[in-house]
């Protein structure tokens, strides 16, 4: 006889709702995400796409890290700045920066500057510069892209990942990206000058970077910066200080101030972009720097260390602004004497640190 056949029997599923989607509770049916206090009363489109997007054990993970380094601790560890903070997500940029600005902002200024290019072409008008003006462009607003490129490249951009939050990542990578542009607005306003009917030199401004003695100085505090640990005196050193004293100095006090005596309008309107770019990210540097010092529980801890990075940089980049000095005569119609244009920097400087709630470091005077 045949043996009776037997039915398996298989677990059914069971399809029943989750507890938590089941509950009607007061914003249950609102597209309002609530979970962080936005800065006003209402979240703006910045902190709905900025704000935990990087996951942190302090505040949801709390299984810890989920991924981690073979030689180190995981995720974004708070020891890669010796600087301390109660709350390191207080921090949001003033200036607002996600994805969709940063290409929105930067296309315009790419547009802008490829219209003043394209307006000068037709006007022919680099045929009005002085030989002394054409020779300083080509020397020295190039040698300058080298400075740029450095900080975007190997500063700022090493910088972006190691911060703590996304919200301080998010600005400095920003940061980078103007760096990165307008190193690159440099490379291109060069290229049309060097294919243009006056005479022009492409490709000295790389000897000039590399050998020519006032750029050393300058040079040189832009390589020791690549090499900084320590992400927040990266940012500190570069924005707060080479910036301030050097940056500032050479486009804001020379560049942007000479350029149209010598019949030069295009300049100003390129480097006018770049110095727009740093006010933004002095903006945000500010800021956090701020949160930093004026902390309940870490301040006087920031206030010292920043005051021993004070004292480290400022010699450095206070000698790479005074080898500079010699350039302030070579065009032929001169604005402002050195020590005018140093004395303003300077000064930028000390309201920067004032900001801060720094003290004014002796080596400023050195």
């Amino acid at each position: 006889m045949a043996s009776p056949t037997t039915e398996r029997s298989f677990p059914k599923p069971e399809f029943t709702g989750a507890e938590a989607g089941l509950l009607e509770f007061p914003s249950s049916k609102s597209r309002t995400y609530n979970y962080f206090k936005p800065a006003k009363l209402r979240s703006t489109m910045y902190e709905d796409v900025t704000v935990d997007v990087q996951p942190d054990p302090d505040r949801h993970l709390t299984q810890g890290w989920i991924y981690g380094f073979g030689d180190g601790p995981g995720g974004y560890p708070k020891e890669w700045t010796a600087l301390r903070s109660t709350d390191w997500h207080t921090f949001l940029d003033p200036n607002e920066e996600w994805e969709q600005t940063i290409l929105r902002n930067n296309a315009n200024v790419v547009r802008q500057i490829q219209l003043n290019l394209n307006n000068a072409k037709k006007a022919g008008a680099y045929k009005n510069w002085s030989t002394s003006w054409t020779r300083f462009v080509e020397k020295h607003l190039g040698a300058w892209m080298h400075a740029e490129h450095g900080l975007g490249m190997h500063v700022f951009l090493s910088e972006q990942r190691s911060a703590p939050t996304n919200m301080i990542n998010n600005a400095i990578a920003v940061n980078s990206t103007h760096k990165l542009r307008f190193a690159q607005d440099l490379a291109l306003y060069n290229l049309d000058l060097s294919e243009s009917d006056i005479d022009f030199d492409g490709k000295i401004h790389r000897q000039t970077w590399h050998g020519d003695p006032v750029w050393q100085g300058v040079r040189e505090n832009v390589e020791r910066l690549t090499a900084i640990g320590d992400w927040a005196e990266s940012l500190f050193a570069a924005n707060v200080i080479f910036e301030s004293l050097v940056g500032v100095l050479f486009r804001s006090h020379l560049v942007m101030q000479v350029a149209a005596r010598n019949g030069d309008y295009v300049t100003p309107a390129l480097v006018g972009a770049g110095e727009n770019d740093y006010d933004r990210d002095q903006r945000y540097t500010r800021v956090l720097f701020r949160m930093l010092t004026a902390d309940e529980n870490h301040g006087e801890h920031n206030k010292a260390l920043l005051s021993e990075w004070l004292s480290r940089w400022v010699p450095l980049s206070v000698r790479a602004a005074h080898e500079l000095q010699p350039i302030w005569s070579q065009p032929h119609e001169k604005v402002m004497t050195f020590a005018d244009s140093w004395a303003a920097a300077a000064d930028g400087f000390r309201t920067f640190l004032a900001d801060l709630d720094l003290p004014e470091p002796k080596e400023l005077s050195l």
